[in-house]
């Protein structure tokens, strides 16, 4: 999606016993089609492959040949026993990128084994840094793991090595684990850790909860907000629109008082709503913003004003491509369609790629392609 959000061209290859029987035209998909609404499936368009027939391979081996880039998520090793790994297809196209991802690596003991998210954000560390305190940890909706520590860095990767390519002309392979990428991304905590500045009590650190102007608050309504005015000049300004008088208050940073100030600023936000604290606050230096909830995202003033929420051409809405480039007219303005079923697009996309009318029907009478 973030690929193809930039302007990529992508294809994916699904397997042929995915494919629906009679492959409905796209305009015979309602609204109700889960397909037609899957938010990570846009800008993507679909072909039906058998890659366990010999054509199958072929066909995706003559599509490399003239393609920048490709990209699987197989365990280690099954790729290559497709006839699809590096080797087979840089033998094809020299200056290919060939980009995989998977969930622990490569290599290494548990590299063959199944996992998701939240086992990779649970062997780094990461939801052991994170939770109320004294109770558990707490699932991070596939964030870190899948989509950031995943996706987002196979991207990235796959850009660097664009990058190399087009100038040595040379492609090379991207190896993504979710676990490393996780680990990339909590660089910084580690780095905390080592230097004593992050302690493994949860609730008593700078960014966990434990710092009364870094914080999560419940207002009187049962709904909450957060403050986070780290900065000194900034945290007297919170003070100040809360009417606690700073003198009556430890140094901000006095971490052994941390839990008696934090009780302070939880009394004075419990006098007010959320929405009561968002006019008073919002807009100001005081590092506020209102806790929403998903749908609400969609009506928040600056969400408007940004135009965060594009309309689809398929009637629905979605999150606008980010980053926004200057260079790209109309960046965000619309984004593409999701395929609308597995091998939508098998014809064109064949035709694209030199296949005559003739040899496509051949394939898809065989089996190889639907």
């Amino acid at each position: 999606m973030k690929l193809a959000d930039m302007g990529a061209d992508v294809i994916r290859i699904n397997r042929v016993s995915e494919a629906p029987t009679g492959s409905p035209a796209p305009d015979s998909i309602g609204p109700d089609s889960p397909q037609l609404w899957r938010e990570f499936d846009r800008g993507r368009r679909s072909i039906a492959v058998d890659l366990k027939a010999p054509e199958g391979v072929e066909l995706v081996l003559k599509m490399a040949e003239t393609s920048d880039v490709l990209l699987e998520a197989f365990r280690p090793g099954v790729a290559e026993r497709l006839g699809l790994g590096p080797d087979d297809v840089m033998a094809r196209n020299p200056k290919l990128v060939y980009g995989r991802l998977t969930g622990w690596g490569q290599d290494g003991p548990l590299a063959h084994v199944a996992g998701h998210s939240l086992n990779y954000e649970s062997l780094t560390g990461a939801i052991g840094s994170i939770g109320p305190v004294g109770g558990p940890p707490i699932p991070l909706l596939q964030v870190l793991g899948d989509f950031a520590g995943g996706g987002l860095h196979l991207a990235y990767g796959v850009v660097c090595a664009l990058l190399e390519a087009s100038r040595t002309g040379k492609g090379q392979v991207v190896d993504a684990a979710m676990i490393d990428g996780v680990m990339s991304l909590y660089s910084v905590f580690y780095g905390m850790s080592a230097s004593g500045m992050h302690t493994e009590e949860i609730g008593s650190n700078l960014f966990d909860g434990g710092a009364p102007f870094y914080n999560v608050y419940e207002t009187s309504d049962g709904k909450y907000v957060t403050a986070a005015p780290i900065e000194p000049h900034f945290y007297r300004q919170l003070l100040d629109a809360l009417g606690i008088p700073a003198d009556e208050l430890p140094e901000q940073y006095d971490r052994g008082r941390w839990p008696e100030v934090r009780e302070r600023l939880a009394a004075a936000f419990r006098t007010r709503t959320r929405d009561e604290w968002q006019q008073r606050l919002e807009g100001t230096d005081v590092c506020f913003a209102p806790v929403m909830r998903l749908p609400e995202a969609h009506e928040h003033p600056h969400n408007i004003a940004r135009g965060a929420f594009v309309q689809t051409p398929d009637g629905g809405r979605q999150v606008r491509p980010s980053p926004r480039l200057s260079g790209m007219a109309g960046n965000g303005d619309a984004v593409n369609r999701s395929y609308a079923y597995v091998g939508a697009d098998t014809d064109v996309v064949l035709g694209e790629f030199g296949l005559s009318a003739a040899e496509i029907g051949a394939l898809r009478s065989s089996g190889v392609v639907a």
